[in-house]
């Protein structure tokens, strides 16, 4: 099961182009780091989120674009 929390966060940065495109460049050059962001963001939002709890989110997510940058994020998620 996946978290709400998770969920939630995922919607708001989703909302936001600029930050999607951001973390998506982060997450090609630096996977880890792009997670420990999105867990700082979830912090910031009020939404808490551990590095499990968006991974196993992602993983979740039949969505074409996410796994397509899934795929080329793999290597820190």
């Amino acid at each position: 099961m996946t978290s709400p929390n998770a969920a939630s966060l995922y919607e708001r940065i989703s909302a936001d182009p600029e930050l999607t495109q951001s973390l998506f460049r982060q997450a090609l050059q630096d996977p880890s780091g792009a997670l420990r962001r999105i867990v700082a963001l979830g912090e910031a939002e009020g939404l808490p989120v551990t590095v499990e709890e968006v991974r196993d989110h992602l993983a979740s997510l039949d969505d074409g674009a996410t796994k397509q940058w899934l795929l080329k994020a793999r290597g820190g998620l």
